[in-house]
C-alpha cells in the first residue's frame, strides 16, 4: 500500500461547498483543503483545481478569486450551477462525475427523447418530446440543463402527457415550467408528478406542498450507497490525474 506524502506536500484543492463526511474521509490522505469562503490569501493564490459539490453556484466572481485555478471538479453530471462562460473565458478544464449517477437516476427508463438516437439504448426512440409523452403514462426526465433542455416540459408537452399521467424530475428543475406545472396540477391536465428537483432550488412553490398528487424529495434521488462510491473513484481518478500531469477521465467540454 502506498504511504501517502506529508501533510504539506500533498496538494491543495480548494472547496466550493463543505465535503460530504464520505468524501473528506477518502481524499484526506490525498489532499489539503481550504473552503473558499474561508480561505486566506496564500490559499487562493496557491489552489489550481476547485471541487464542486451542488449548490449554491459558482460564480464568476468565485472563479477570479483564485488566479492559479486550472481545474474545475464537479461531484454532478450536470454543471449548470457552474459559471460556464467564465470557465471558458480563463480556459480552464472541468470534469463531471461521468456515469456514476446513472444507473440510480435512470434506471425504469421504457422508451426515451434525445437529441439522437443512442445505438446502444434498448428502448424505443421518440423524436419528439410531445410524442414520448403523448405515449406515456409517466415521464421521466434525466437530462441536463442547457438552454436547449430549458423549460422542455412546457403546457403542451404536459397537455399530451394527460390526465393520467405522472410526471417524475429527477434531473434539473429548470427542464420544466414550474408556474405551469402547478396550474397544470391544480386544473387536473396531469394526474401527479414526482419532483426530486425544483427551478429556484432551495426553494419549492408552497402550492406543492399542498397537493395531495405531488411527492417531493430534496434532491437525493442518486445518493445512494452505490453511487457515491462511484463519484467517490471518479473525482479522485480527475483530480489524480490533474495533479499527475495526465488526462482527466470524465473532461466536459465547454
Amino acid at each position: 500500500m502506498a504511504v501517502p506524502p506529508p501533510a504539506d506536500e500533498r496538494p491543495l484543492v480548494m472547496l466550493a461547498q463543505p465535503l460530504f463526511p464520505e468524501f473528506a474521509t477518502a481524499l484526506a490522505g490525498r489532499y489539503r483543503f481550504a473552503l473558499l469562503a474561508d480561505a486566506d490569501a496564500a490559499a487562493a493564490a496557491e489552489a489550481r483545481a476547485l471541487l464542486v459539490g451542488g449548490l449554491p453556484s459558482v460564480t464568476a466572481q468565485h472563479l477570479d478569486a483564485l488566479p492559479a485555478l486550472e481545474l474545475v471538479a464537479c461531484t454532478s453530471v450536470g454543471v449548470d450551477h457552474v459559471d460556464l462562460d467564465a470557465c471558458r473565458s480563463r480556459g480552464l478544464s472541468m470534469t463531471n462525475a461521468g456515469a456514476a449517477f446513472a444507473a440510480d437516476s435512470a434506471d425504469y427508463a421504457v422508451s426515451y427523447h434525445s437529441r439522437s438516437p443512442k445505438p446502444s439504448a434498448p428502448y424505443p426512440f421518440v423524436p419528439a418530446l410531445r410524442d414520448l409523452a403523448a405515449g406515456s403514462d409517466v415521464l421521466v426526465l434525466s437530462c441536463a440543463l442547457t438552454d436547449e433542455t430549458k423549460h422542455m416540459v412546457n403546457r403542451e408537452v404536459m397537455e399530451a402527457l394527460g390526465k393520467g399521467g405522472v410526471l417524475v424530475n429527477v434531473g434539473r428543475g429548470g427542464l420544466v415550467d414550474e408556474p405551469e406545472l402547478v396550474r397544470c396540477l391544480r386544473e387536473g391536465v396531469i394526474g401527479g408528478a414526482g419532483l426530486d428537483v425544483y427551478e429556484n432550488e432551495p426553494a419549492v412553490p408552497p402550492e406543492l406542498l399542498a397537493m395531495d398528487n405531488v411527492v417531493l424529495s430534496d434532491h437525493r434521488a442518486v445518493l445512494t450507497p452505490e453511487s457515491i462510491g462511484g463519484v467517490l473513484e471518479v473525482v479522485i481518478a480527475n483530480l489524480d490525474a490533474f495533479f499527475s500531469g495526465r488526462p482527466v477521465v470524465s473532461p466536459v467540454e465547454l
